[in-house]
């Protein structure tokens, strides 16, 4: 059970660092990191000229993704940690 816990810790992980450089790689208003991966003219994109509609919806699902995993690893977390007063009933019996 805890192997299929850090397997998803890994996914989010990775999905943080997808995540940052797909919103990275999107054209910005300004120049910004974007236009060095061809964001500065969208005639001559590198995956066509439809580019800023696919990243968008491509984005929003990975955010969707990563926003279901941050659920279940928060609620996984506070199933497995222990509760305060069953560490006061430890505590209590190692005294």
């Amino acid at each position: 059970m805890m192997f299929l816990f850090y397997l998803l810790l890994f996914v989010f992980l990775f999905l943080c660092v997808f995540l940052t450089f797909i919103i990275l790689i999107q054209e910005s208003k300004s120049t910004g990191f974007g236009a060095s991966f061809g964001g500065g003219d969208s005639s001559e994109s590198l995956f066509g000229t439809s580019t800023a509609t696919v990243l968008k919806k491509f984005t929003a699902y990975v955010g969707i993704i990563f926003m279901v995993t941050c659920l279940i690893l928060s609620l996984w977390t506070t199933a497995i940690s222990p509760t305060p007063k069953a560490m006061v009933e430890q505590i209590s019996e190692e005294e």
